[in-house]
């Protein structure tokens, strides 16, 4: 992908990031998973007083493709407010790995600096849905 298909990429995050509800951490993220066909879904992080009940930006996006398209994801960009590039969370790695192994992640900071990788780069050894059916225990 080019520089500037990237930058139009990380601008609708950084626009979506606008729009999080990060009240406990004050850590807004926003995020964009695009698929091959070309559709675009965004997403921002959502915190709970709950803790544990906070969605990440990267499983909003995630989770707003598969519930619209059962195509290809091909690159999920995120983008938050700080002076170095943040990747996306253990947790987010591993469903980004579950749904889309083999796509590029693009992960920058808010003037634009950022990092291009691969989720399988990210998650290398990641548990997968193979392992679930080796069990030893099904028998």
């Amino acid at each position: 992908m080019k520089k500037e298909q990237i930058l139009f990429y990380l601008t609708k995050a950084a626009e979506v990031l606008e729009k999080a509800n990060a009240n406990y951490s004050h850590f807004p993220v926003g995020s964009v998973v695009l698929l091959e066909s070309g559709d675009m879904y965004v997403g921002a992080n959502v915190e709970s007083s709950s803790y544990g009940l906070s969605i990440c930006a990267e499983r909003v996006a995630l989770t707003s493709a598969l519930t619209a398209s059962r195509k290809k994801i091909v690159y999920i960009f995120v983008i938050a407010d700080c002076e170095v590039p943040v990747p996306p969370c253990g947790a987010c790695r591993q469903l980004l790995y579950d749904y889309a192994k083999d796509a590029k992640v693009i992960y920058s900071n808010l003037t634009f600096e950022y990092i291009e990788t691969t989720v399988k780069d990210l998650l290398p050894n990641a548990f997968h849905s193979d392992m679930l059916n080796q069990s030893q225990s099904r028998k």
